[in-house]
């Protein structure tokens, strides 16, 4: 019995005392590992993601970082990012090129897009539609900075007659690719999908789509089986951006472009001709045709016109303006009698047949019926049109081989042009079936080079800057009197520094 309990009394002990020596052994364990802490490595961290940042308190330093601010489209991240971003990186001087060219333009074109409260990715647009040249013109019959095609322009009130096309007017197209890509936004509520819907066709983004949906499938860009023209259309969008955003991450120096006005619009007196304001703004004939590509006569014969020139050259270029209209010389028009024979008005205008026909972009064999318009000199000097002439893009067409390149470099990806809103990509040709025209109610969705119907909306209010006859900005635009004239023939025959 004794032994029973002693044996009682040592489970007693022993449990009594096993929270103290666990408590003990735990005091051990947390000082041994305070003593050893010190001397351990810290746990590695992740490192943080790399943000852009801005100091919004300052004026921008230029363009670009005007650009920078203004971005607001989400991101895309996908290996066709990388890819297009590896293609234009391998190609530093063409970057360069482009980029500087589009400097001529990109202030107003911001300017806009900020007064519309639209995201300033969109300024970048042009670079993918024709490497900002507004004279860029694709198999597709799109043309212009943002590339048109013909039936889009008349939906967004772009003339296009034989005297102007302002789809290749910088001002007036800016406003109108600006509304439609706000109409596509507000239908989709994406960046994504307007954008895809501006190379594709709205009509045929909503199809697909509606397909997805149909399918239990998502409805984002991303998700969406379209052509691959299409599929790359936005990371090329992507891919520039990220070049701007970080041009130090690539070793890549942007062109200095300041953040200033451009250019300003001046009245033009009736009968100037091109090449004669050209010199009055002490410009070559190529830049000033860069800034007044809208023109298809090398003369403007009509009140109310306008010619765009440097912001910095525009008191010295009124006032030569002002002493040519008081000098009684210029450009008129020659509305053809019946019977009339063109060397006759030649003849009378002391011109070759040739040179009558290469001023009004006449083809040859044209036949030409009695109240077709004709442009002829007035007392002036006619040798600087006809070198201008030989620029316009409507008689560049003409000829062979073509000539007006503004300093384009082929752009290297091409794409089929499709809906309501040809792109005509980079400065290569675009196999766009260019913004296929928009029918009243419905829009034109075409991809490649064909075209497909497309809902097209009407018209929206143009900016405050609009001509009241357009609904265009009053930029440098031909006259709005169209004569009953033949249109000269188009041929797919491009500018070297157009798309096709």
């Amino acid at each position: 019995m004794a032994k029973l309990f002693s044996l009682l009394f040592l489970v007693f002990a022993l449990q009594a005392f096993a929270p103290v020596q666990a408590a003990d052994s735990a005091d051990t364990s947390a000082t041994l590992t305070s003593t050893l802490a010190p001397s351990l490595p810290p746990a590695a961290e992740p490192p943080p993601a790399r943000v852009l940042t801005l100091d919004l308190t300052r004026d921008a330093n230029d363009i670009w970082d005007r650009i920078r601010r203004g971005f607001g489209m989400p991101d895309l991240d996908s290996p066709l990012v990388a890819e297009q971003q590896i293609f234009y990186l391998n190609r530093p001087g063409f970057l360069k090129q482009v980029f500087s060219r589009g400097g001529r333009y990109l202030y107003y074109i911001v300017d806009e897009l900020e007064r519309r409260g639209m995201p300033t990715e969109l300024a970048l647009l042009p670079m993918v539609e024709s490497s900002y040249n507004p004279l860029a013109y694709s198999r597709a019959h799109a043309s212009g900075l943002w590339q048109f095609i013909p039936s889009t322009g008349r939906n967004f009130n772009l003339t296009q007659d034989s005297w102007v096309d302002e789809r290749r007017d910088v001002i007036a197209s800016t406003n109108a690719a600006l509304d439609y890509l706000q109409y596509i936004y507000e239908m989709h509520g994406d960046w994504q999908l307007a954008l895809a819907s501006y190379n594709w066709g709205e009509g045929a983004v909503g199809r697909a789509i509606q397909r997805n949906r149909d399918a239990g499938l998502p409805a984002e860009y991303s998700e969406l089986k379209m052509p691959n023209e299409t599929r790359n259309y936005v990371p090329k969008l992507q891919a520039i951006k990220n070049i701007v955003a970080e041009p130090e991450l690539f070793h890549l120096e942007l062109p200095y472009v300041a953040n200033e006005q451009h250019f300003v619009t001046l009245n033009a007196p009736p009968g100037i001709d091109l090449a004669t304001a050209a010199t009055f703004a002490d410009m070559s004939l190529e830049e000033f045709l860069a800034l007044n590509p809208g023109y298809n006569r090398p003369a403007i014969t009509s009140p109310g016109q306008t010619l765009v020139v440097p912001a910095d050259r525009a008191s010295s270029f009124e006032a030569r303006l002002g002493e040519f209209a008081l000098s009684g010389k210029g450009w008129r028009t020659h509305d053809l009698e019946p019977g009339e024979k063109l060397n006759t008005i030649a003849d009378r205008h002391g011109l070759t047949l040739a040179q009558l026909m290469q001023l009004n972009g006449l083809a040859s064999g044209s036949r030409l019926s009695a109240g077709h318009t004709l442009l002829v000199p007035d007392g002036i000097d006619p040798s600087g049109a006809l070198a201008i002439s030989r620029l316009l893009p409507a008689n560049s067409r003409l000829s062979s081989p073509p000539a007006v390149k503004l300093n384009t470099s082929a752009v290297p990806s091409k794409k089929a042009k499709t809906p309501a809103k040809a792109t005509a990509k980079s400065s290569k040709r675009v196999s766009n079936a260019a913004k296929t025209p928009a029918k009243t109610p419905t829009r034109a969705t075409q991809p490649a080079t064909k075209s497909t119907a497309k809902t097209k909306p009407a018209p929206t209010a143009k900016s405050a800057t609009a001509k009241p006859t357009t609904g265009k900005s009053a930029a440098a635009k031909p006259a709005a009197t169209k004569p009953a004239a033949t249109k000269p023939a188009k041929a797919t025959t491009k500018p070297a520094s157009a798309k096709n």
